[in-house]
């Protein structure tokens, strides 16, 4: 099989991909894995089965455009929270103290007599708060989310999570000292610092806007490592020139953003750390490769999660519309053939759904062809 990488990946995969025709110039590629490479224009070629974002964010990725061929989007959450984690909290402090700020007016005084002096004099201007005492609000407690809840209780710090579709998982690994919220407005009305762990969808785009910046406290500090639209940038340097708020730190930059005094941007540093990109790159490796090989899917952002351990003859793995009827006339092709059922799970994700069998003989081509007529199905992988 062929995967063909679109970016520079860390060479930890090399050996989760040896056996695979695997570099970055690979021509009708099974598998692509990429970290920020465009594909929206894109082609997906009809060999295409599987694409592995080595990173959370995949709206770089025509989803939409790959479910509709059957085409697996797998993503790796988890893999760079600790990178995140660590660069939120250095935002944090950076949000009430003025340290950048205060480091290039020193570099300012290069070539002056007496620079210790200076500094004694000018340095009140750049005094801050401390973050012990404060509250943090945490909006999404994914896990990146829930890491630096946890991190801002070991700081001193009171945390309000807000997070309407947490998981069982990360809600058992959340400090019980942490208040969760069902309402945006107490996130908003309670807390002096808020950072900002949401994916950008419809409903998330511009959350934090005029409206929602006009309900926060005072002097509020505002962070976002998750996703750059997620702010409306004009409200946001409106507030920060009243004072509303106090600083806005974010990983996206923003031509708009630039030059502006209590504005912070960073260069997109999240998950910049060799540790965070061999993380990323072995999960995202692992699950493409137990895909093509297995038919097994794990952390997907366009199919349901289907994992089988191989212990039949045959696996059949179908992807099909989630409509009435269409896994009974599957299973009766099976049935027709004399073919004894093993193992099945059959699972739904919204309009898709995904169907793997295994199989006690393998069908015959014929009866695989059958199977790939039905109406609504997508794609049939026989491994």
């Amino acid at each position: 099989m062929k995967i063909l990488k679109l970016n520079s990946i860390s060479p930890i995969a090399d050996e989760t991909f040896r056996g695979y025709e695997y570099s970055d110039s690979v021509e009708n590629p099974e598998g692509i894995i990429l970290r920020s490479f465009a594909m929206h224009d894109y082609p997906l070629g009809e060999d295409l089965l599987a694409v592995a974002r080595a990173g959370a964010g995949v709206n770089n990725i025509p989803i939409e455009k790959c479910t509709e061929q059957g085409i697996v989007v797998f993503n790796t959450p988890g893999a760079n929270a600790n990178a995140v984690k660590e660069l939120v909290l250095c935002e944090l402090f950076l949000g009430g103290r003025k340290v950048v700020d205060g480091a290039n007016w020193v570099q300012s005084l290069k070539g002056q007599e007496g620079v210790g002096k200076l500094v004694e004099k000018g340095k009140g201007k750049f005094a801050g708060q401390e973050v012990l005492g404060k509250t943090l609000g945490v909006i999404g407690l994914g896990a990146i989310g829930a890491m630096v809840a946890n991190a801002a209780i070991d700081l001193g710090m009171s945390v309000m999570g807000y997070d309407p579709y947490i998981s069982v998982k990360n809600a058992w690994l959340i400090n019980n000292r942490v208040k969760f919220t069902s309402e945006l407005s107490a996130i908003f009305a309670n807390c002096d610092y808020i950072t900002l762990h949401v994916p950008l969808t419809p409903a998330t785009k511009g959350m934090i806007g005029k409206d929602a910046i006009a309900a926060c406290k005072d002097g509020v500090v505002i962070i976002n490592n998750a996703r750059g639209d997620l702010v409306d940038s004009d409200a946001m340097i409106e507030a920060v020139a009243s004072g509303k708020v106090s600083r806005y730190i974010t990983d996206f930059p923003d031509e708009k953003l630039l030059g502006r005094e209590n504005i912070l941007c960073v260069p997109h540093l999240g998950a910049s750390t060799p540790e965070a990109e061999d993380n990323c790159a072995y999960m995202a490796a692992k699950q493409l490769t137990d895909y093509l090989e297995n038919g097994n899917i794990t952390n997907s952002v366009n199919y349901p999660a289907v994992s089988m351990p191989r212990t039949s003859v045959s696996r059949v793995c179908v992807h099909h519309k989630n409509v009435k009827e269409i896994l009974s006339k599957i299973l009766a092709i099976v049935s027709s053939q004399g073919v004894n059922i093993a193992h099945m799970q059959d699972q739904s994700r919204g309009e898709y759904a995904y169907l793997v069998l295994d199989l006690d003989d393998t069908l015959s081509p014929e009866a695989v062809e059958l199977i790939r007529r039905v109406s609504g199905v997508i794609r049939v992988r026989v491994l």
